[in-house]
């Protein structure tokens, strides 16, 4: 991770952050999010071993794939649940919660009897354990992107909140290179009897490095600022009504957004080793070999991308990455469908191109809400759209390949979610270099409000007119309830 030298002024609360304890906030953002996402990695990667164990017979990669799914269906709740919850009382204690409740859940994943040991109860608490990861999940990315977003200077928030998704990536990587090196070791008997649970087990040390890591931290400057001047919200249910009646617009182009970046998300990095299998008849080995290729092309660049739109802005950067996607989706799964080298070739185009979306949303989402909702905008709005089209983009797209015969259907589907997130983009305002302190909206409530501090060479926000206008009728409304 590139470093810096200097003390880093943080243009939220005026305080200065020192370099080590910005770097152990990256951190302790960043091994949560590589926990979570090892854990839905590996159960991507080990679709057949999870279906020989717990779904035999001849729709048996569906109901994998549909598992898989419905481990998204509580994330809505967990975000309406912890989101609040993390407005309320912080955003590190949420998130001390949640990464032990998701590394629980993968590693007894890897102690669940068969199928053949216990009949349709190895499916059922497999369903069990993958809802409650999806519970504790629901509160995670919003938590992790708004604490990182919260605590990076705003002139390099795109740079430090890469940092995230190459957590992200991380955790795929390390899902998928452990995959390859069991199955190089072991044979597929081997592999279907017991090797499948060792990526599981490895959750539980991931998950107690990040609960270790984020325990020693200290909320984000934001939220102490709010605590300090009382705009914290008095119960987290203020916090819901808040958000619910007030920021319901950037809830909606939120969702657009993320409609856009999950569907290619999860097609790329939890969809590609099934379709290379099924679809185009590499082994589980090579397809596995050319999504870790790609992964680890992208983690090489992701800070590039972030560090990129802290200059260009935010939207151009998704622009170029949404227009791009939909260009070169067909051309490169035909590339993929032509051999190995070229299945490389082609997912590492579409992974990069891809790259500018993925490199920039922990900048990006935190900044559509303001501070004293911002937990809990990030974690609905996400989670709704996650559970719907993220959690989904697997079992759609092999169901579309086996309804139609077409192997290019998920190229078409991430096509239809590049035009989605064009949309919401349009709406979207432009907030790089933006404070995320108080109460508006960052780009939309005061533009105005901006200035340069000579002695700190910050970006400062002074609170506006329609800042204060909606503070005064929160207060109101909290003196008549």
């Amino acid at each position: 991770m590139p470093t810096e030298t200097t003390t880093t002024e943080d243009a939220h609360a005026g305080q200065p952050v020192d370099n080590t304890t910005l770097r152990r906030a990256v951190g302790a953002s960043m091994i949560g999010n590589a926990t979570e996402w090892y854990d839905y990695g590996i159960f991507a990667y080990l679709v057949a071993e999870l279906t020989d164990n717990f779904f035999p017979g001849k729709y048996g990669t569906l109901a994998t794939l549909l598992t898989y799914a419905i481990s998204f269906v509580l994330r809505p709740l967990g975000g309406v649940v912890w989101g609040p919850i993390g407005d309320r009382l912080g955003r590190n204690k949420v998130m001390a919660m949640t990464i032990i409740l998701m590394a629980l859940g993968t590693a007894l994943v890897g102690v669940l009897p068969s199928y053949d040991a216990i009949g349709i109860w190895a499916p059922i608490l497999l369903i069990v354990l993958r809802v409650v990861q999806g519970f504790s999940t629901g509160g995670e990315y919003g938590g992790a992107a708004t604490f990182m977003a919260e605590y990076a200077p705003d002139k390099r928030r795109g740079f430090w909140g890469s940092f995230l998704e190459f957590g992200t990536l991380g955790g795929f990587s390390a899902g998928i290179a452990i995959t390859l090196i069991l199955r190089a070791v072991l044979d597929q008997h081997q592999m279907d009897v017991w090797g499948w649970r060792v990526p599981f087990l490895i959750g539980l040390p991931l998950g107690l490095i990040g609960l270790y890591l984020r325990t020693r931290m200290e909320d984000t400057p934001v939220f102490q600022d709010l605590q300090e001047k009382e705009q914290v919200e008095e119960a987290a249910t203020g916090a819901l009504k808040d958000l619910l009646r007030t920021y319901w617009r950037p809830i909606l182009k939120l969702f657009g957004l993320v409609v856009a970046l999950n569907i290619a998300d999860y097609t790329l990095l939890t969809y590609m080793p099934t379709y290379m299998g099924d679809s185009l008849g590499i082994s589980a080995t090579r397809s596995d070999i050319i999504v870790l290729i790609g992964q680890l092309l992208m983690m090489a660049l992701i800070w590039v991308m972030g560090a990129t739109s802290d200059h260009v802005g935010r939207k151009p950067m998704w622009w170029f990455s949404l227009i791009g996607v939909f260009v070169v989706a067909v051309p490169c799964f035909w590339l993929m469908g032509q051999g190995v080298g070229w299945a490389i070739l082609g997912f590492a185009v579409l992974g990069v191109i891809f790259l500018p979306q993925l490199g920039t949303i922990s900048a990006t989402f935190p900044a559509m809400f303001p501070a004293h909702v911002r937990y809990a905008g990030m974690a609905m709005g996400y989670n709704v759209a996650t559970a719907a089209f993220g959690g989904t983009a697997s079992f759609v797209n092999q169901g579309l390949v086996d309804w139609t015969g077409n192997r290019y259907m998920p190229a078409f589907y991430m096509m239809f979610a590049m035009v989605i997130g064009m949309v919401a983009l349009l709406f979207v305002p432009e907030t790089a270099g933006m404070s995320l302190r108080g109460r508006g909206i960052p780009g939309e409530d005061a533009p105005q409000q901006e200035t340069q501090s000579p002695d700190r060479g910050g970006i400062h926000n002074v609170s506006g007119i329609r800042d204060v206008s909606r503070e005064l009728g929160t207060r109101r409304r909290r003196r008549d309830e």
